[in-house]
């Protein structure tokens, strides 16, 4: 097959430019940043929401008996 040189990747790169045009590429990378960003804002929330019930529960009271 042979190795994937810089400008194999600037044909297909060029390629992929032509068909689909440049506006078209534009949104769906708009669309993907958006839909990363939103991924990542919903990691965090989870993440702090599950802190913040773990502060609220009551802590397990221990007694010594001796």
């Amino acid at each position: 097959m042979g190795e994937i040189s810089i400008t194999k990747l600037l044909v297909v790169a060029a390629l992929i430019v032509l068909v689909f045009g440049t506006k078209k590429l534009r949104t769906l990378g708009g669309d993907l940043g958006s839909a990363i960003k939103g991924f990542k804002k919903a990691m965090n929330d989870d993440e702090t929401t599950a802190q913040k019930s773990a502060e609220e529960a009551p802590a397990e009271k221990l007694s010594h008996k001796e």
